[in-house]
C-alpha cells in the first residue's frame, strides 16, 4: 500500500516537474529577445530595456541555450550601445554583460561570434582578449561581418601578437579582400588603429592577396 502510494506522488510530481518546464519553453519562446550575437556585429538595434528585463527573469534560471545566447547578446548591445555616461555604470554594465556572456559559452560554447562578443567586452575594459577571440576561431565559420569585426579585434589588441590567430586572422583579412568594395575604407581605417603588430598582420597579408591594396595602405 506505501509503495502504491510512494509510485503516485512520485508520478504527480513528475507530471508538475513536466509542466512546468513546458510552461517556461512555453515562455521563454515569448520573451525571447530575437537578437543574436552575430547581430552585433551587423548593425542591428537591440531590443528595448523592458524586454531585455524580462528576458533577463527567466535567463536567471533557465538550461535554455539559445534564450541565454539571444540575452547575452542584447546585453552586450545594449552596453556597447547605450553605454552609461559615468566610468563606474559603464564597468559594472560591462561586467554584467560579461556574466551573462560567459553563462551562455557555459551551457553552449559552440557559439563563435558569442566568443568574439566576449572578447568585444573585454577589449573595452581594457582586459586580455587572446583567449576569448581564439575560442572564436576554433568554434566554427562566421558571417562576413563578423570576420571582419573579428579582423578589428585582433589587430588592435595583444591578440596580433600570437601566431595561431595571425594565422587565422589572414582568412578573415582575404574574405574582407574578396569583397573590396565594401571593405577597403574599413580595412583602412582598422589599419589606422591597429597596433604594430595588427599592423604588420594586415601588410603581410595584403601584400601576397592584393599588393596594390597594400600599396594603398601604405600612404596611411
Amino acid at each position: 500500500m506505501n509503495r502504491m502510494i510512494l509510485l503516485r506522488v512520485i508520478g504527480i510530481l513528475t507530471a508538475i516537474v513536466l509542466a512546468l518546464h513546458a510552461g517556461m519553453a512555453f515562455y521563454g519562446d515569448l520573451i525571447r529577445p530575437n537578437f543574436r550575437a552575430s547581430d552585433l556585429f551587423s548593425g542591428e538595434i537591440p531590443p528595448d530595456k523592458a524586454k531585455l528585463a524580462a528576458a533577463g527573469g527567466l535567463a536567471s534560471f533557465s538550461w535554455d541555450g539559445e534564450l541565454l545566447a539571444n540575452y547575452a547578446a542584447t546585453m552586450a548591445a545594449a552596453f556597447l550601445h547605450r553605454p552609461s555616461i559615468d566610468a563606474g555604470g559603464r564597468a559594472s554594465e560591462n561586467k554584467a554583460a560579461q556574466g551573462a556572456v560567459v553563462a551562455a559559452l557555459k551551457l553552449s560554447p559552440i557559439r563563435p561570434a558569442l566568443w568574439l562578443t566576449l572578447g568585444t567586452l573585454q577589449a573595452q575594459a581594457g582586459e586580455a582578449v587572446t583567449p576569448a577571440v581564439k575560442m572564436s576561431y576554433l568554434t566554427g565559420s562566421v558571417p562576413m561581418d563578423v570576420a571582419f569585426s573579428r579582423v578589428q579585434t585582433v589587430t588592435s589588441s595583444a591578440a596580433a601578437t600570437d601566431e595561431e590567430i595571425k594565422l587565422l586572422a589572414q582568412s578573415d583579412i582575404r574574405s574582407a579582400l574578396a569583397n573590396r568594395s565594401r571593405y577597403e575604407p574599413l580595412l583602412i581605417a582598422a589599419y589606422v588603429q591597429a597596433t604594430p603588430q595588427g599592423k604588420s598582420l594586415l601588410l603581410e597579408t595584403t601584400k601576397v592577396t592584393d599588393p596594390k591594396f597594400n600599396e594603398i595602405m601604405r600612404r596611411y
